[in-house]
């Protein structure tokens, strides 16, 4: 069987699985070159920083179990902090986003060892209320623009200032580069102890405990992963937009969006939060263009009849579907050999 899944060329063996991903990557390298039009460059930007964002709370909440619906607030915090260096001190927004992120690190390190003593539901509902909290108090603090939002200052195109006004393929390949780091941390993740120690937190932190494991230092670690893919979303989307406000940056719709593509997708896989994000923001992003304000919650209630169905027919997730049915197609294929 395994010699039947792999193929041999010059001596060396080529699983079909690599041929896949090289040919997968080859077409996301070649795609704003063969899509040149503004909306099918944005609609694939905004897919990758939610893929990427998806594979940062995957660590968090599909390896370790701790299911947050409160990221806005780091997403929030990486745009806030790279858009505040670089008016008030201009600080190039590559630095920004090192700031972003350690300012994002610093806030889940509280929220963490406030919360981490919550369990289940608990936790989810503090998470919540958090992401609440922060977007109330940057809506009423006036120094980083209230509810008004802030203007991000147009520079002079380039990769330092981080500024591209002709085209948009500059920023399609910063986020798709981030997203292949995201992709290799969750694939290096999976094949080392520190993915084992996440799952036992997860299946039974009783036993972790049991067995040496320190439950909440690697509750802390997930988070931090975690945060650090969606406080470099934030950051990117704000040089993306030029533009942030509370409501962009910090709405519990971010969190949600973030989470219902990892559970549609497959909680706990490399691959889930990447199926789920091909699935679900393209519906934003479409009705959001084809009906406008009258279209507006349609994209909830196609993402709420997706996931009543995904929990009755395929609870692990989409991927858990295309696993099974290449499974069929490889068994059918070696009953066909015989």
């Amino acid at each position: 069987m395994k010699g039947k899944e792999s193929m041999r060329v010059g001596g060396f063996t080529i699983r079909p699985q690599i041929v896949l991903l090289g040919i997968a990557f080859l077409a996301l390298v070649i795609y704003p070159w063969v899509l040149t039009n503004p909306f099918p460059r944005h609609l694939m930007i905004m897919l990758l920083l939610y893929a990427m964002m998806g594979l940062g709370w995957n660590i968090l909440g599909g390896f370790a179990g701790q299911i947050s619906v409160g990221h806005g607030i780091y997403f929030g915090l990486g745009a806030y902090t790279s858009t505040m260096l670089l008016m008030k001190l201009g600080i190039t927004p590559w630095v920004g986003m090192l700031g972003g992120v350690l300012v994002a690190e610093l806030a889940a390190l509280v929220v963490g060892y406030a919360c981490f003593r919550l369990g289940g539901r608990y936790f989810s509902m503090a998470t919540l209320v958090i992401g609440e909290i922060g977007r109330i108090v940057f809506t009423n603090f006036g120094w980083v623009g209230g509810a008004v939002g802030l203007f991000l200052p147009v520079l002079e195109e380039s990769f330092i200032n981080f500024q591209f006004h002709a085209s948009k393929i500059p920023y399609y390949y910063i986020i798709l580069a981030f997203t292949v780091l995201a992709i290799v941390t969750t694939y290096v993740i999976t094949k080392t102890r520190l993915g084992y120690y996440f799952r036992a937190v997860r299946d039974d932190p009783d036993a972790a405990r049991s067995l040496g494991i320190d439950i909440t230092m690697y509750k802390l670690i997930a988070l931090g992963i975690s945060v650090f893919f969606t406080a470099i979303g934030g950051s990117f989307y704000a040089q993306y937009i030029l533009f942030i406000d509370p409501i962009s940056t910090m709405n519990f719709m971010i969190s949600l969006t973030i989470t219902l593509l990892v559970v549609l997708g497959g909680m706990g896989t490399l691959w889930g939060p990447i199926i789920g994000a091909f699935v679900l923001i393209p519906i934003t992003e479409l009705t959001r263009v084809y009906w406008g304000g009258a279209g507006r919650a349609i994209d909830l209630v196609i993402y709420g009849a997706l996931i009543v169905l995904i929990a009755i027919y395929q609870p692990q997730g989409l991927v858990a579907m295309v696993e099974r049915y290449r499974r069929k197609l490889r068994n059918g294929s070696t009953v066909r050999s015989n």
